[in-house]
């Protein structure tokens, strides 16, 4: 089946959230899975959420169940994934059916921006499909997600990203974290020249895997209080991306121990992950403590 490609040619979007910087500097989207994390993050003073499903795998398109409550629950722009699957970001014909359904949805529903990216076989920005998309999606703003994270050649995929409008990327530097991947996120805003918004940030840190049984555990990517700072003062970023999430006992009182819903490791049925307000509050004062 031939894809159909789309017009170049597009109007600037204006982005609900504002241009990159809230009132203190920074622009902080917090990605969540449920209408408990989305209110928690909008109470703890985040500026944007990105609405997903299946966070362990690093995000996956939500039902439009949980969008139409979460517009109804909090005030802030809400920027809606899609991606049919967890897995590359190689899709077929029908996948892509789906991800056009998916975007044509979220926008009945009320949808601040959408968040999707796509690569062919080569690990190059999909080009024909991202335009394809895009057309779609149009007037909403556009954050082209992870996928950049395993393109071949990052530099050249920036370049591309701005030819085909995204306002903006999330990257974790082609890095397991933002923090590893530091250096390249520094040069990739410096080559973006605020043509595009390159947005630090990972929502499933694989280095964290193992630890994630624990309360303490945050998979929000890697930035944490312990590490925002850092990152933004070393990448000269104006927005980041976090989950800053805790884990909280389930109120089931009868469990049944020998049974396991899913194969993720990343909790068991008896332990909820939420946005902690707490947390978020938290990474909202470093970012506001920091001189721009």
């Amino acid at each position: 089946m031939k894809r159909q490609g789309a017009s170049s040619e597009r109007k600037r979007a204006r982005i609900p959230s504002g241009k990159a910087g809230a009132a203190n500097g920074f622009l902080m989207e917090v990605c969540v899975d449920s209408v408990e994390s989305a209110v928690n993050a909008e109470r703890g003073g985040a500026d944007r959420i990105e609405l997903c499903s299946g966070l362990s795998e690093g995000g996956t398109t939500p039902s439009m169940g949980v969008l139409q409550v979460v517009k109804q629950s909090v005030q802030i722009p809400v920027f809606v994934m899609i991606r049919p699957r967890g897995g590359d970001f190689l899709y077929s014909d029908r996948e892509i059916e789906v991800m056009k359904a998916d975007i044509r949805l979220a926008k009945l529903y009320g949808a601040d921006g959408l968040v999707f990216g796509a690569l062919t076989e080569d690990g190059h920005i999909d080009k024909e499909l991202c335009m394809s998309l895009m057309a779609i999606c149009r007037p909403l703003p556009v954050t082209f997600h992870r996928a950049f994270d395993m393109v071949h050649d990052p530099v050249a995929a920036l370049e591309t990203l701005l030819t085909l409008g995204f306002e903006r990327v999330l990257t974790s530097g082609c890095d397991s974290s933002a923090l590893e991947g530091l250096p390249l996120i520094k040069r990739l805003i410096e080559q973006a020249k605020g043509r595009i918004v390159v947005m630090p940030g990972i929502t499933w840190d694989a280095k964290l895997h193992k630890k994630l049984l624990s309360k303490e555990a945050d998979s929000g990517g890697g930035i944490t209080d312990k590490n925002l700072q850092r990152i933004l003062e070393g990448s000269g970023a104006t927005e980041f991306h976090c989950s800053a999430r805790s884990a909280r006992d389930s109120g089931m009182k009868f469990r049944n121990l020998s049974v396991a819903m899913g194969v993720s490791l990343s909790c068991s049925e008896y332990s909820l992950k939420v946005t902690d307000v707490t947390k978020v509050r938290t990474l909202n004062a470093i970012a506001k403590n920091i001189l721009v």
